[in-house]
């Protein structure tokens, strides 16, 4: 059973202004307790027949193969394919098919089914994925230095159904923008939220190689322009393409080093205008273009990524088009054409030649980085959701195949890298498609291994994982929250395990112990925003060295937030002794508090025990310390206490008073277990009408199974614009016997 309760007041005020209201940072011996070790087993090495590499001794690639319908071949055996260096056949030692995903459960593409019941969705509580777990891998790099205004808006309604219909357990996705800067792993996700608040930032740059349709209009000529500015104009242009060209396969080589140690099927989706390869007339641009795709194709068959590209300009007309202003002129009437703005039919049709074979050879960048890397272009094509969902089907299972290469391979006495060709052949009986790397430079990946790095680097590392680091057990809570004075801030509260850390004997018989703490902000493209790293000594008696051990330790820190937004902030805690190094990560959602909308704070969870019979303890020995903010593990027959702030709530003239109503979900695996009635919402002893504060709490009965709950506020405002009446907030917690 289930029984909700309003607290009075002072006591919610109380919890509230110790969890949420903005205090200087401090590290505190709390009274959480450390939180359960995770009975999963060890992360595993992955055995070497499952990584791709190129090394002295084995040369492995991976391999797609599909027959003459589009199907993908899983069945082959080793004695039914050759591979082949520089055109000479090469004994095969490994063979082996590998399974990455599964088929989609939404193949017709309509929208997922949903409870039409509930006028508030569910909360979209992301996945937590560890290495072992995930099977893909997916970067979506958003070519924003390239991309059309009319591209931008197809590109941004086809990423939000991915999203929300095509994402499958165990994916890791990043939606990456070429001119939102570096900050490629802190991207990658299974939140949903998260990826939302990235497609968000996805517009037209006005920067661009790009202009506002598809294609530059054409125009009547200009009056008189003399051949050597005209030609001036041209190369200005021609480098310009070329400089925003080299910078996107700037961003894509940064994407596919971050790519590098992933696990999963690793894949980037580039989606773009085209990339040119050739501008006549500046074969030194070429050039230029040319070895940058040539250097990122290597580095991505190194690191296994398979890049798809996709040309999101879809099927543009390429004839003449409504923004064309030109003028034709018969020859008789050119004559009599003093100021030269008219032109002839054929030289119509010449610009219209130039336009086709400018936009075929602006795809030829997007084919080539696909052929060689194994991927699949895909062009022409207006169903861009389509294409997607392509990409994603192809990626269900690949052939990993490996040789021993021979000494010659990697020994090269001219100093230059020599570029050796791959292929494989299919012997079987039939018409099959293969698709694999096109090859590699013979250098091992040994020679370019990376530096060893430093105990800072490394924390960044870490810190930049998608992956939390259970070397040293944390657990992290982050709230929002604004004040008055001060603005809008995130408090966070980092749960520390003790006995991760390594205690020397300290003066006066204390228990000394010394860590790094890495604390960083990360906006929505992955800039940080906001970091600060520190060392500590601590010094703990006996008596408080031993409740740290049983309890853990409670980290305190708070960002100002000066801007609304996505944000990431990300923890990391380095033992010195033993280089041990955890990490933990949360999203947080900052609303826009200057548009005067409902908002809420981030919510405050924690638990109570209770008297003989029920009743509430009205003394704080009856505050469980398993059940603290930062941890939130309750247990059954406890009292379950909440507490959150309501921004910009609506005032009735007559009254003055707000009209609200609140309503408490529980969620568990997704499905709803307990929903309350909506309650209205009492303003006695409110002082600021800006900032409400609102408590309440539950006791928890024991028809509650053990396990991981989701506990879901929805507050609802009769006196707002229809479209802004309803904010929600919730937050996670643990429930045990």
């Amino acid at each position: 059973m289930i029984k909700r309760y309003l607290l009075a007041i002072p006591l919610i005020t109380q919890m509230i202004c110790g969890v949420v209201a903005q205090q200087p940072s401090t590290s505190t011996i709390g009274p959480p307790p450390s939180p359960q070790r995770s009975s999963q087993q060890q992360p595993q090495k992955p055995a070497d027949d499952d990584v791709v590499k190129i090394t002295t001794n084995l040369v492995q690639v991976d391999a797609v193969v599909t027959d003459k319908d589009g199907k993908a071949v899983t069945d082959l055996k080793a004695d039914e394919v050759q591979i082949f260096e520089d055109g000479k056949p090469q004994k095969i030692t490994h063979f082996a098919y590998n399974v990455t995903g599964t088929e989609s459960a939404n193949r017709t593409g309509k929208p997922l089914a949903t409870d039409k019941s509930n006028v508030v969705a569910p909360p979209l509580v992301p996945d937590r994925l560890t290495r072992e777990s995930v099977q893909r891998t997916i970067a979506i790099v958003v070519d924003d230095l390239g991309l059309s205004f009319e591209s931008i808006s197809m590109l941004r309604r086809a990423l939000k159904k991915f999203v929300a219909e095509q994402i499958q357990p165990g994916d890791l996705v990043a939606i990456i923008r070429t001119a939102g800067g570096a900050g490629a792993l802190q991207q990658f996700t299974s939140d949903k939220r998260q990826l939302n608040a990235a497609i968000e930032r996805v517009k037209f740059n006005l920067m661009g190689r790009a202009d506002a349709s598809a294609f530059s209009a054409i125009r009547p000529p200009d009056l008189k322009i003399p051949d050597e500015k005209e030609s001036r104009a041209q190369t200005a242009e021609n480098f310009r393409e070329e400089v925003f060209s080299v910078g996107t396969l700037g961003t894509l080589r940064y994407v596919v080093t971050g790519l590098r140690e992933m696990p999963g099927r690793k894949s980037v989706l580039l989606l773009s205008d085209g990339i040119k390869i050739f501008n006549p007339g500046d074969t030194s641009g070429t050039a230029r273009v040319q070895e940058a795709l040539e250097s990122l194709t290597d580095l991505a068959n190194r690191a296994s990524v398979v890049i798809y590209t996709m040309d999101a300009r879809g099927l543009p007309p390429l004839g003449l088009q409504a923004q064309d202003n030109v003028r034709m002129m018969s020859n008789a009437a050119r004559s009599r054409d003093q100021l030269g703005l008219g032109r002839s039919v054929r030289e119509v049709d010449q610009l219209m030649t130039i336009r086709r074979d400018s936009f075929y050879e602006s795809q030829n960048g997007l084919n080539y980085l696909s052929q060689q890397t194994g991927g699949l272009a895909i062009r022409n094509t207006n169903n861009l959701s389509g294409g997607i969902q392509r990409v994603l089907e192809d990626q269900r299972g690949y052939y990993l195949i490996g040789y021993r290469p021979e000494e010659s391979t990697f020994e090269d006495k001219s100093g230059r890298r020599k570029f050796h060709h791959l292929s494989l052949k299919v012997t079987r009986r039939g018409k099959y498609d293969v698709r694999m790397r096109n090859g590699f430079f013979g250098v091992s990946d040994e020679e370019i291994k990376p530096a060893q790095k430093t105990a800072a680097q490394r924390m960044l590392d870490v810190i930049s994982s998608p992956f939390g680091s259970s070397d040293v057990h944390l657990q992290l809570t982050s709230l929002f929250a604004n004040d008055a004075t001060t603005g809008s801030f995130m408090r966070s509260l980092l749960h520390i395990d003790a006995r991760d850390l390594t205690f020397k004997d300290g003066p006066n018989g204390t228990h000394e112990c010394v860590f790094d703490v890495l604390a960083m902000t990360f906006g929505d493209n992955g800039v940080p925003v906001d970091y600060n790293g520190q060392t500590y000594t601590i010094q703990l008696p006996e008596a408080e060295y031993r409740r740290a051990m049983q309890q853990g330790m409670v980290y305190n820190v708070t960002v100002p937030i000066k801007k609304h937004g996505a944000y990431q902030f990300r923890m990391a805690l380095r033992d010195t002794v033993t280089d041990r190094v955890g990490s933990v990560n949360q999203f947080i959602e900052v609303p826009d508090l200057g548009r005067n909308r409902l908002a809420l704070s981030g919510l405050v969870l924690t638990g109570k025990t209770l008297n003989a019979g029920g009743a509430n303890s009205s003394s704080t020995s009856g505050i469980d310390s398993e059940a603290g903010p930062a941890v939130r593990h309750f247990k059954q027959m406890m009292r379950l206490e909440y507490g959150f702030l309501i921004y910009h709530a609506g005032l009735d003239k007559a009254s003055g008073k707000p009209q609200l109503t609140t309503q408490i979900r529980l969620f568990r695996d997704g499905k709803e277990v307990f929903a309350g009635n909506e309650l209205p919402y009492d303003p006695t002893g409110q002082t600021d009408p800006g900032r409400l504060v609102v408590g309440g709490a539950l006791d928890l009965g024991t028809d509650l199974q053990p396990g991981e709950y989701i506990f879901q506020i929805i507050v609802s405002d009769t006196l707002a614009d229809k479209k802004y009446r309803v904010a929600t907030q919730w937050m996670d917690f643990e429930i045990s016997k």
